[in-house]
């Protein structure tokens, strides 16, 4: 037991993670808009994109060592293309994220300027981060997760209980818009449960937790480290789609298009529970899932453009930079991150001309992660042959089976992104 907590973290870190944009928003937004009829998208999205996290995790137990360490050995190409990947999406997923847990905080501070929010955000996160102090972000994570797993299990089982709704109404596809509901299919599975790419981060936590602890866990250990986070993230995700398809679907409520006017229906789904009385502890809770996933953000994407360059030096054949370059590199991509994000977010800014601004950067962040995700998942296959991680640690052969129908799952939707509107024009010619 003591061992098993040692191990315990990376998977909580996962959940965290997944549970931000890709649940509050974009799974709240499939129930409201469409009731239970975008079900099978994040059922099928958390089934065929399980194996490719899963191995990133494995290849940490097995090898003491990143993904991304596996990327280089599979040779320059491989890890010049995730470089790529990292490069295009974490400005994107940095500036959804922040723009999210800002609109969380204007509603819970009562504040009025977003841009101010957004630094503010950013500046508490480098704060907690600047150290790479991987215990902070472990603490904290596991605290908001804890919050928020309780708020929204007690919400889901009290909307169950009042909800009047018929099996039949929230199932069915008469009244629903069949451009939208095409239209948000891909930036719903895009991010469900995150983006494929992320999942070195899994490799890059596992790895951080062993140098934490000292103890350097069985693979099972791991796994179930993992599979608890994912499992938890898979039915939280169920939650909110319940919670805005009971509450909102097929009524005249709407959720905004504004990050700080979501925010605000997202706590209403809540006290319709509770009551107003729990307005304060749900607000509470809210901003911290939304802060956790975005502290999170930022350390994946700086940890793992720190792996790219030291393994691009490796590739060079030069030496190692010592612990203390290393974290320097960590605090200067940190910065570059916060930046670029906060830039994109401001000419993102919602306006009156152009209110779902908000909404168009978080679509174009989930379309792109799934875009590219078929490139990542052949990766992560590749590195489960005995080569890379030894006989004892590859998969069982239905994993295997599972990542290759995965793979062509991924691709299927991610040809469909590239000719959606012309696919879109046909279905509803």
């Amino acid at each position: 037991m003591n061992n098993l907590l040692k191990t315990l973290g990376p998977g909580i870190l996962f959940a965290s993670t997944a549970i931000g944009v890709s649940h509050l928003v974009q799974s709240t937004q499939a129930g409201a808009n469409f009731g239970f009829t975008l079900l099978w998208a994040i059922l099928l999205a958390n089934i065929f994109k399980y194996p490719f996290f899963e191995f990133g995790s494995r290849y940490a137990n097995a090898t003491g060592e990143s993904i991304i360490s596996g990327y280089r050995k599979l040779g320059k190409t491989p890890l010049f293309f995730y470089f790529i990947i990292t490069v295009i999406s974490m400005f994107l997923v940095t500036a959804a994220v922040g723009f999210v847990t800002s609109g969380f905080m204007q509603n819970l501070f009562g504040l009025q300027e977003i841009l101010t929010t957004v630094a503010v955000v950013f500046a508490v996160c480098i704060i907690v981060l600047i150290s790479d102090n991987f215990k902070v972000l472990d603490v904290l994570i596991k605290i908001v997760g804890i919050i928020l797993l309780i708020s929204t299990l007690t919400a889901f089982f009290i909307v169950l209980a009042k909800s009047s709704k018929t099996d039949q109404s929230l199932f069915s596809f008469d009244g629903i818009d069949k451009v939208a509901y095409l239209g948000f299919l891909i930036p719903l599975m895009g991010w469900m449960p995150t983006a494929v790419d992320l999942s070195a981060w899994n490799s890059l936590w596992t790895v951080e937790r062993i140098k934490q602890t000292g103890y350097h866990p069985k693979l099972k250990e791991t796994l179930f480290d993992f599979n608890f986070g994912y499992i938890l993230s898979a039915l939280l995700a169920i939650c909110f789609v319940t919670l805005g398809a009971f509450v909102m679907f097929r009524t005249p409520e709407t959720l905004s298009d504004s990050p700080v006017g979501f925010s605000a229906d997202v706590i209403r789904l809540y006290t319709s529970s509770f009551g107003d009385s729990a307005y304060i502890i749900i607000a509470i809770s809210s901003f911290s899932i939304m802060f956790g996933t975005c502290i999170a953000v930022f350390d994946g994407y700086s940890r793992a453009m720190g792996a790219i360059v030291k393994e691009s030096r490796t590739l060079l054949k030069k030496e190692p930079f010592s612990e203390k370059k290393s974290k320097n590199i960590y605090r200067l991509i940190l910065l570059i991150i916060s930046m670029g994000s906060f830039l994109l977010i401001y000419f993102f800014l919602p306006t009156k001309e152009d209110p779902k601004a908000f909404k168009q950067l978080v679509n174009i962040a989930t379309s792109i992660s799934f875009a590219l995700a078929p490139i990542v998942a052949i990766f992560n296959l590749k590195l489960m042959n005995a080569k890379y991680i030894g006989e004892g640690h590859q998969p069982p052969k239905w994993m295997k089976l599972l990542a290759y129908a995965g793979i062509i799952f991924l691709s299927i939707f991610s040809i469909f992104y590239i000719f959606q509107d012309q696919i879109i024009l046909y279905l509803t010619a």
